[in-house]
C-alpha cells in the first residue's frame, strides 16, 4: 500500500551514523560497475540504449540447484547440516570487568565429508590492536583489549580429554583433530577455558555506569562453532564488524554474578527458587496470565536492594538456537507480559532497564511494543519459537541475538518503537532462517527491514507510522527518489556485494533500505500480496532452523510465486541499474479525440518495474494503464492505444511516487 512506501524507516543495527551524502548521476557507471559476475548475465553497454536481451536473459544464480538445494527455493532431499550443542559456565567480574568461563561444545558432523579440523570464532578477537577489522572495517575503535585468552583447548579422545594442538588466526580458532570426524553423525567435544575483558563501549557488547549500578550487555561472549556446510566447506569468514554464521544447537548455559544483580539471558530461567525472590516469582506467575503489563521488579526494589559480597548462579536452557546472550545488572527495573501466540501457545514479553529510562513515554511501553510485535510477526509469518522475549536498555544501542535484544536506555517514543520492533523481527531472519549475515547482509536486515515496516502502520492505528529512512538513505523527499539517488549514485554497491565490502556509508541504503523496498514493490505492485505472502512463509517454513543461500530465496519466490523473475533479481539485486521511462509522444487518430489517442513510451534506463500510467480527460475523469514489465522484453519503447470521447489533458507515468524514476521531468505530458 502507499503509506508502506512513504513509511520506510530503518533502524539503527550498529552504533553510530554516517550521512552518505547526496548521489551523482550517472546511469552507465553504476550499472556496469555493479555486474558481480557474468552469471547475473551480460551488463548492458555503457551509456548505450536499453538493451532487452540484457535484462531477460536467462539468469545463472551463483548456487546450482542439486540434491542438497532443490529447484524450487528448498532444501533438496539429501540435505544436511552440522549440529553444535553448548554447555556453557561463565563468571562476570564487576571490579575487574572480566568475564571468564569454561565451554564444553559436542559438535556433530552430518555432512558426507570427513573433518581434520574444526573452525571457530573469538568475536572479541576484534578489540585486539592488531585485528584486521582495524584496518579493514573503516571504523574508529573506541577501545582496545587482549580480546579472547584461550587458558586451555581440550579435545575428547577415548572419554577423556587432551590438550588439543590449535591455531589462532585473527578472530578464528583452527582446531586439529587427533583423529578425523566422521561423516553422516561423527561425533566429538572440545572444552575451552578462557577470558576477557570486557570492553566500556563495544558496540555490540558493553557496560555502561547508571545511577543504581553497572549494567552489562554480553554478546559473543564465548568461542562459537563456525559452519561447515554443502556450498563453502568451512566458512570461516574473519569477524570484521559484520554479523554471523552459526550452527543450530541447544545450550545449557550459567552465569555466576554478584548476588544483587538480576541477569536476563535468551532462554529459560531453569532455577528462579535459587535467585529471584519468592515476590518476584509470585509476579511473573501474574504476568504470565496478564495482557498487562506487569512489573516484576519495580523502582522502590531497585533503590532498597542491598548491595552484596555474595554471589549467585543463573541457570539458563533454550533449544533449537545458534547463540544465546544476557544483560546484568543490579539497576534493572523488571516489567512483562503474556504473549498470546498462534494455536493457544503463549511467550513470556519482559524488559529490564535503569529507573532513568522508566514512564510512560519511553521504556515504561518497551513490553508492550514487544508484546505487539511478537504476536503480529507470528501471525504474519512464523509462530515465535522460545519461551521468553527479552528487551534489555543499556549502552548497546540496538542488536539482535536469539530471545534478547539490546536498544538503547535512552530510546523514547517512536524511536523506541522502531528499533525494539525491528530487533525483535530479526528474530526471523537470522535467528530462525539462519543466512549467512557475514557474507550477505541483506538477508537478515533487508527481509527483516521489510517485515518490520507493516508493524508501524499496524500498531496503535499507525501512531508510530509511516515508518522511513530519512538518516540512511540518500537523497531527499519520497523513499522512491531516495532509492533513484542511491541507485544513480557510481560508487553504490549492488546488494549482492559482499557485506565486508559494503562501505559503512552505504550498509544502510543498500542493505536495509534497498532490499527492503525491493520486496515492498515486489509484494505489492508485482506479484501481489496473497502470491507474495504464500511464497514468502513457504520459504520461512522450508528454511527454518537451516541454512539457505540468496539462490535458495530467489527460487523460492519464483516457483511459489509463479513468475520468472529474472529481470528483477538481475536488475535490482545483482546490478544497480536505473528506471528511467519515458513518455514521448501523445497523438490523435486521425487528429480526432473521439477516434482514441495512441500515447508513445519508452524505457531509457536498464531497469523494468511495473507501472502505472494515468490519464487525465479534459473532463477531469481519469484511466489507468498498467505498464507490465514485459512491455520491455523485446523493445525499448512501446506505443499505448487508449479509447477515448474526448481530449487529454495530461498523462503520467507513475503518478504515486511508487517507483525509484531516476528523471520524473520526462514521465509527464500535459495538452499544450
Amino acid at each position: 500500500m502507499q503509506s508502506m512506501l512513504i513509511g520506510l524507516f530503518l533502524c539503527i543495527g550498529l552504533l553510530g551514523s554516517t550521512d552518505p551524502g547526496h548521489a551523482g548521476q550517472s546511469l552507465a557507471s553504476s550499472a556496469s560497475r555493479a555486474a558481480p559476475d557474468s552469471r547475473s548475465g551480460p551488463a548492458p553497454t555503457a551509456q548505450g540504449p536499453y538493451d532487452p536481451r540484457a535484462v531477460f536473459a536467462p539468469l545463472t544464480l551463483p548456487e546450482p540447484a542439486n540434491r542438497y538445494r532443490s529447484a524450487d527455493g528448498a532444501p533438496g532431499p539429501d540435505y544436511w547440516q552440522n549440529r553444535a550443542d553448548y554447555v556453557i559456565t561463565a563468571h562476570l567480574e564487576p571490579k575487574t570487568k572480566t568475564l571468564s568461563g569454561v565451554v564444553t561444545i559436542t559438535y556433530t558432523n552430518n555432512s558426507p565429508d570427513w573433518l581434520e579440523v574444526l573452525w571457530l570464532q573469538l568475536d572479541q578477537n576484534i578489540y585486539r590492536r592488531d585485528a584486521r577489522a582495524v584496518v579493514a572495517s573503516g571504523r574508529v575503535r573506541p577501545q582496545f583489549t587482549d580480546g579472547d585468552v584461550l587458558d586451555l583447548v581440550e579435545i575428547e579422545t577415548g572419554g577423556t580429554f587432551v590438550a588439543a594442538k590449535y591455531l589462532v588466526s585473527d578472530t578464528r580458532l583452527l582446531v586439529r583433530l587427533p583423529t578425523a570426524l566422521g561423516p553422516t553423525g561423527g561425533r566429538t567435544r572440545l572444552r575451552i577455558s578462557y577470558h576477557y575483558t570486557m570492553p566500556e563501549s563495544g558496540g555490540r557488547t558493553a557496560w555502561a555506569d547508571t545511577r543504581n549500578g553497572e549494567i552489562y550487555e554480553i554478546a559473543q561472549w564465548y568461542p562459537r562453532m563456525a559452519v561447515y556446510d554443502d556450498v563453502r566447506g568451512w566458512d570461516p569468514l574473519p569477524y570484521l564488524g559484520n554479523e554471523f554464521y552459526l550452527e543450530y544447537g541447544d545450550f545449557d548455559y550459567a552465569i555466576t554474578v554478584p548476588a544483587d544483580m538480576i541477569v536476563a539471558g535468551s532462554g529459560a530461567l531453569m532455577n528462579p527458587q535459587e535467585v529471584l525472590t519468592s515476590t518476584e516469582r509470585t509476579r511473573l506467575t501474574a504476568a504470565r496470565a496478564s495482557d498487562k503489563t506487569v512489573m516484576v521488579r519495580t523502582a522502590e526494589d531497585v533503590a532498597t536492594a542491598q548491595p552484596s559480597d555474595q554471589t549467585k548462579t543463573w541457570r539458563f536452557h533454550m533449544d533449537h538456537t545458534r547463540d544465546v546472550a544476557f544483560a546484568a545488572s543490579r539497576a534493572f527495573v523488571w516489567d512483562a507480559a503474556r504473549i498470546n501466540l498462534p494455536d493457544g501457545e503463549t511467550a513470556l514479553a519482559q524488559s529490564v532497564y535503569p529507573v532513568e529510562s522508566a514512564g510512560d513515554t519511553a521504556w515504561g511501553r518497551s513490553t508492550e511494543y514487544l508484546k505487539f510485535a511478537i504476536e503480529d510477526f507470528s501471525r504474519r509469518w512464523f509462530p515465535y519459537p522460545w519461551p521468553n522475549a527479552i528487551n534489555a536498555a543499556g549502552p548497546v544501542g540496538g542488536m539482535e541475538y536469539p530471545g534478547v535484544v539490546f536498544v538503547s536506555a535512552a530510546g523514547k517514543g517512536k524511536n523506541l518503537f522502531w528499533i525494539t520492533v525491528h530487533e525483535i523481527g530479526h528474530t526471523y531472519f537470522p535467528m530462525v532462517v539462519g543466512a549467512n549475515e557475514r557474507r550477505y547482509a541483506w538477508m537478515d536486515e533487508g527481509l527483516n527491514s521489510f517485515i518490520d515496516v507493516y508493524e508501524s502502520d499496524a500498531f496503535d492505528g499507525g501512531v508510530y507510522g509511516p515508518k522511513r529512512d530519512q538518516e540512511f538513505a540518500p537523497g531527499d523527499g519520497a523513499p522512491a527518489d531516495q532509492i533513484a539517488a542511491l541507485i544513480a549514485d557510481p560508487n553504490a554497491p549492488s546488494i549482492m556485494t559482499r557485506a565486508d565490502s559494503i562501505p559503512f556509508a552505504y550498509s544502510h541504503p543498500v542493505s536495509y533500505f534497498k532490499t527492503a523496498f525491493g520486496l515492498i514493490l515486489l509484494r505489492e505492485d508485482i506479484l501481489g500480496p496473497e502470491r507474495f505472502d504464500t511464497a514468502f512463509r513457504k520459504f520461512i517454513r522450508d528454511w527454518a532452523y537451516k541454512h539457505p543461500q540468496p539462490s535458495d530465496f530467489f527460487r523460492a519466490i519464483d516457483s511459489e510465486g509463479g513468475e520468472d523473475l529474472s529481470w528483477f533479481w538481475r536488475g535490482w539485486f545483482f546490478h544497480n541499474w536505473a528506471l528511467d521511462l519515458a513518455l514521448d509522444a501523445v497523438t490523435y487518430a486521425d487528429g480526432d479525440p473521439a477516434k482514441g489517442a495512441s500515447i508513445a513510451v519508452s524505457n531509457r534506463g536498464q531497469l523494468v518495474l511495473p507501472a502505472t500510467m494515468r490519464i487525465t480527460f479534459k473532463d477531469g475523469t481519469t484511466s489507468n494503464v498498467i505498464i507490465p514489465a514485459e512491455t520491455w522484453i523485446q523493445s525499448g519503447s512501446h506505443t499505448f492505444a487508449v479509447n477515448g470521447h474526448q481530449p487529454i489533458a495530461s498523462v503520467i507515468i507513475d503518478p504515486d511516487r511508487r517507483l525509484p524514476e531516476r528523471d520524473r521531468a520526462h514521465a509527464g505530458w500535459s495538452a499544450p
